[in-house]
């Protein structure tokens, strides 16, 4: 896991940017680039997927992918990595549907049989994740990712950026973007 490199050492280690190498020093820029974004860029998949672990695999994924095509000092890094995020956790979140579909789980959740007050509510609660998660996952791209971003705390001009909207457009976008999640749920 890329986040354990950096806590084991001071100097991070990635692929290297040409698949025949195996390891490349991690430059300063991109360094400093991952301490700075790391944790929105989780929070971001955290927020679409509900599951620690697969939100920072979907996070290592993004960051070796932003590694290997474009500079550590892009001024787009940040918007970037935050649509990657959001894009990349939405795939992933599809890819569990499409793995449920085929499974055919019906089983409650293991989060559903952890203590609650109220095992009632537990069941509840888990089933309407369940269910934004579906919609989301039916929702065209854009209008997911708008929604994952907005829902994870970035700003209008955060999300413009990682969208490549105009900031002006975002509040519209997202109405169309809500509008359409609300149809879909019903």
């Amino acid at each position: 896991m890329l986040y354990g490199c950096m806590q084991a050492s001071p100097s991070m280690t990635l692929p290297a940017r040409d698949p025949g190498h195996v390891v490349a020093a991690v430059s300063p820029a991109f360094e400093a680039l991952f301490r700075s974004e790391y944790a929105r860029v989780v929070g971001i998949a955290h927020r679409v997927l509900a599951d620690q672990a697969e939100a920072e695999d979907v996070a290592q994924d993004v960051f070796v992918s932003f590694y290997r095509g474009h500079p550590a000092d892009a001024a787009y890094g940040p918007a970037w990595l935050h649509a990657a995020a959001a894009h990349s956790a939405l795939n992933a979140l599809r890819g569990r549907d499409r793995r449920s579909r085929r499974e055919a789980a019906l089983a409650l959740p293991l989060d559903a049989t952890a203590a609650h007050d109220d095992p009632a509510e537990a069941v509840v609660a888990s089933e309407t994740r369940d269910e934004v998660r579906a919609v989301l996952a039916r929702l065209p791209e854009r209008s997911a990712a708008m929604l994952a971003l907005r829902y994870t705390g970035l700003s209008y001009a955060e999300i413009a950026a990682a969208l490549d909207v105009r900031a002006s457009s975002v509040g519209t976008l997202l109405r169309r973007a809500e509008d359409a999640f609300r149809r879909e749920l019903r």
